[in-house]
């Protein structure tokens, strides 16, 4: 019997061990930002530390979702200046049962369940939603009324909870942090070969939201 795997390109499985620790890194890093960012009592001050590590991971990090080509002109996220305005502490109130199934890049079919609802000031409501995959988490992703038009938003929407991930601002006793000035992109706003969760209808509001990850892409 012939064994394969000692004549197998070790190239492709190199590949694969370095990306997957790529990605560990990755992660480890925004966990550990977004908890410095709880930590911190002034918003603008938080901000200013998301901003500059994520244009460092942008940037640098072997992981970074953005292409070969935009990368070499890569300076900065085009975010706004923090506007204390669009910060939110804000219940989780009742919301009929709903699930959806979302086809992603890394991760396969993963389940989302809505557990409730945020009601934002001069914003609408926004669902939301209990991740299915490993150890759960909190999903609110949110889609405004300039996404996909010129200096907007990106057309699949942002996120600003994914606590799964690491996107956590924090919040107890029912309530969470929604603080608009910290949405942010997916990954596949950036490389169509990500396959990415969007904003599904309960998560679409018909204003504008002008702070957080713009896109200019």
């Amino acid at each position: 019997m012939s064994d394969t795997s000692a004549t197998a390109d070790p190239a492709p499985a190199a590949d694969r061990v370095s990306s997957t620790l790529a990605t560990i890194d990755w992660r480890r890093t925004t966990f550990d930002l977004y908890r410095r960012i709880r930590e911190t009592h002034d918003p603008e001050t938080a901000h200013a530390l998301w901003r500059e590590c994520r244009d460092a991971l942008f940037a640098e990090h072997p992981a970074s979702p953005l292409l070969p080509g935009d990368r070499a002109g890569f300076e900065m996220l085009p975010v706004p200046t923090y506007d204390p305005r669009w910060r939110f502490t804000v219940p989780i109130e009742d919301a009929e049962p709903a699930h959806m199934d979302v086809p992603t890049g890394t991760d396969g079919v993963v389940a989302f369940d809505r557990i409730g609802l945020v009601r934002i000031p001069a914003v609408g409501t926004l669902d939301v939603w209990a991740h299915g995959g490993y150890a759960g988490g909190v999903f609110v992703p949110v889609k405004d009324a300039s996404a996909g038009k010129a200096r907007g938003t990106y057309g699949g929407g942002r996120y600003l909870l994914d606590t799964i991930k690491g996107a956590d601002l924090g919040g107890q006793d029912g309530e969470l942090v929604i603080d608009l000035n910290f949405a942010y992109n997916p990954s596949c706003a950036y490389d169509p070969a990500w396959a990415c969760p969007l904003a599904p209808p309960g998560n679409t509001v018909d204003v504008a939201i002008p702070v957080g990850e713009q896109y200019d892409f």
